[in-house]
């Protein structure tokens, strides 16, 4: 189902709060991104328990129950879970998955709020949800009946709540660090092929797994770790960034020219992490237009020549990695590229 508006973790329980407890809602998001975590909440903010049904585990007889004879008639029973006294959170996880009787079975339900006999208590809330199918994730087309049944909410991972989030919830220091400096790395589309890939509940996975092994993980274990949880390039970045935290291999020191660029096999990751963060601070300290650089940020200018022919020397591809444009489009100021352009063939034949 396409998105024509979302909504982040922060905002979502005052939608449910308004939306679910008249109407039955049904809840779309990417593998990873908490929808399930986000309703238990819901539920406990109610003070109703929640009751989760998984549709790639259901029968239809499952939810119906089985019949017994009642005055010489035939009566069904639903199951203990859903046939309850007191108003609860029905949940219906993975309702798009489930296979065409089961999600039949579940039209009386989420409309009528009724399976049989069976009649939900006064107060209790239906919410469904479940992956696109553009998340490479196991979906089935919901049937018109189905979709017109169920008010539809999107959601999107947030960085920003998710790090407010982690912050009072444990999450190990080095990936809240890692993620306050790189949000974009906090979520990625699904992979084609099978392999990890990073979401919320990856990252939470990899805190839970760090914790385990207490202070001293070495960097073979980190790399086992992240490349086990996350998406390969984020796990490369997060293995370079903890080299730098934990080994005071830092960008500054290299301005200085207290320390070179890394050039060990080995040290591949930490290299392209250095070089990415060099590229960042000169588009965050180079001005647009020569004329308003300060004399610091000419000096700069002038350094950052000669670690681009330093860095040209390990590797070409990534010194151009420094000077291209980033993700979004967006160069580096002209001026310098100019200039960089002219007094390099000077710089290198200086070193030479």
């Amino acid at each position: 189902m396409h998105a024509q508006t979302t909504v982040t973790p922060a905002r979502l329980p005052e939608v449910l709060l308004n939306v679910a407890v008249v109407r039955p809602v049904f809840l779309w998001g990417a593998p990873g991104i908490g929808k399930s975590s986000l309703v238990r909440q819901f539920a406990a903010s109610l003070g109703l328990d929640c009751v989760s049904l998984l549709g790639t585990q259901l029968a239809p007889e499952d939810l119906m129950g089985v019949p017994r004879i009642v005055d010489g008639r035939s009566q069904f029973c639903p199951p203990e879970q859903i046939a309850r006294d007191t108003p609860y959170v029905l949940f219906l996880d993975e309702l798009n998955a489930a296979a065409p009787d089961v999600q039949k079975a579940f039209y009386s339900l989420i409309l009528d709020r009724r399976i049989g006999s069976y009649e939900l208590p006064a107060g209790s809330v239906v919410i469904g949800a479940g992956n696109r199918a553009t998340d490479q994730a196991l979906a089935r087309p919901m049937a018109s009946a189905l979709v017109n049944r169920l008010v539809h909410v999107h959601l999107r991972a947030s960085a920003a709540d998710w790090l407010t989030w982690a912050a009072n919830n444990g999450i190990h220091p080095w990936i809240v660090e890692y993620l306050t400096q790189r949000p974009d790395h906090l979520w990625s589309p699904p992979p084609k092929t099978e392999e990890p890939f990073s979401t919320p509940r990856a990252w939470h996975m990899l805190s839970d797994v760090l914790h385990s092994y207490g202070d001293g993980p070495d960097d073979d274990t980190i790399a086992l770790l992240a490349y086990g949880t996350l998406t390969p390039q984020h796990a490369g970045a997060f293995r370079a960034y903890l080299k730098v935290a934990r080994h005071a291999y830092d960008l500054d020191t290299i301005i200085k020219g207290d320390l070179r660029w890394p050039d060990a096999p080995q040290d591949r990751d930490l290299l392209y992490f250095l070089a990415e963060t060099f590229r960042a601070r000169l588009a965050k300290e180079l001005p647009a237009d020569r004329r308003h650089a300060s004399s610091a940020a000419r000096q700069f200018a002038f350094r950052a020549k000669s670690l681009l022919v330093e860095l040209a020397e390990i590797s070409l591809e990534i010194a151009q990695l420094v000077i291209a444009e980033d993700e979004q489009g967006n160069p580096l100021p002209a001026w310098f590229l100019v200039e960089a352009a002219r007094d390099m063939p000077r710089l290198v034949a200086a070193r030479s």
